[in-house]
């Protein structure tokens, strides 16, 4: 009987998955099965009425601004993470409770995807506007054109991953997509969006920005023991040179998305400047580095502690609004 394991177990049937080989899986699954969510249940008339109003009662040119680049980013970027897993990484992946939280991470890419559909229409957003911003606007075409490059092996139909150079292909380019794209690329939008949410303003966006960063965080930590099983199983892909090589990867996405982040909000609004948010961004780069079993480079502290505690925040109720406890249906995930 062939063994099951994430990579090349052709002999296994993807229809048996028990008993479990990485229990780790299913626990994923479930946790995004509780964490489950659509778009319409977010009210949109605060955000409506924001996004009218001129002075006080609206929003600054800057915050403005902000928005938009968030809104245009995420719009296309959930469809490519979408794109990623139905189209290249599931075909590679032969276990079956891991193809099974790949299909429950489709889903959810879908509701993102779904998200962004859901405001621009209530906000009155022109889709060419929004939907062309990553072709657009620098910083994000910037950041859109490093994915696409540093996951294109996947995309090959012919791509294998038979061989230990293969399979190192093969996790460079997961480390592109979970730890890049999702793990640091989505992050300085979480951030901006999130201190919209904190100061009262455009509350609908910010809550649904909050749900998805719930889910992007169960995204990154699987993708994370995706990542640490391959090399675990197959251990002379991990050589020292191809540590250096994603190391230097991980810290290109981190400047990227700096730039993305001072083009987004050049001025800095109340609670948030592109600085600050540029400190953040290295110190996640540095969890997400020790989370692949690599070496922190930056030692920055985290100057929005308050970022981690929102992922553990009921759906039922807005962590800025009022104290909550975690109960079965909210986030059960530690950073």
């Amino acid at each position: 009987m062939t063994k099951k394991q994430i990579l090349n177990a052709s002999g296994v049937d993807p229809n048996k998955i028990l008993p479990l080989t990485y229990p780790w899986a299913r626990q994923y699954y479930k946790t995004g099965v509780a964490n489950n969510w659509v778009p319409e249940e977010v009210s949109m008339q605060l955000d409506v009425e924001t996004w009218k109003s001129q002075g006080e009662k609206g929003l600054t040119e800057d915050e403005r601004r902000m928005v938009l680049y968030n809104l245009g980013f995420f719009s296309t970027a959930e469809s490519l993470t979408a794109n990623n897993i139905v189209m290249a990484i599931y075909r590679h992946i032969t276990n079956p409770e891991c193809r099974q939280y790949l299909l429950r991470q489709a889903y959810e890419e879908a509701v993102h995807t779904d998200t962004f559909i859901y405001c621009c229409d209530t906000l009155g957003l022109q889709p060419d506007d929004i939907y062309t911003m990553y072709q657009t606007i620098p910083s994000i075409k910037e950041k859109d054109d490093f994915v696409v490059e540093m996951t294109k092996s996947v995309f090959d139909p012919g791509f294998e991953t038979k061989t230990p150079e293969q399979i190192q292909r093969f996790v460079h380019d997961l480390v592109g997509y979970y730890v890049i794209m999702e793990g640091i690329f989505f992050y300085a939008g979480f951030a901006m969006m999130l201190s919209m949410l904190r100061r009262h303003k455009m509350v609908g966006v910010g809550e649904q920005f909050q749900f998805i960063l719930r889910d992007e965080t169960v995204h990154l930590a699987f993708g994370s023991e995706l990542i640490n099983t391959i090399a675990a199983e197959n251990p002379e892909i991990w050589t020292d040179a191809f540590k250096t090589d994603i190391t230097e990867k991980i810290k290109h996405g981190v400047e990227l998305e700096k730039r993305y982040a001072y083009e987004a909000l050049p001025k800095g609004i109340v609670g948030l400047t592109p600085q600050s948010i540029a400190e953040y961004l290295e110190h996640i780069a540095d969890r997400r580095l020790e989370r692949i079993n690599l070496k922190p480079v930056y030692g920055t502290k985290n100057p929005f502690p308050w970022m981690s505690e929102i992922i553990d925040a009921r759906k039922e109720k807005n962590f800025f609004e009022t104290r909550v406890n975690e109960d079965k249906t909210g986030g059960q995930l530690e950073w």
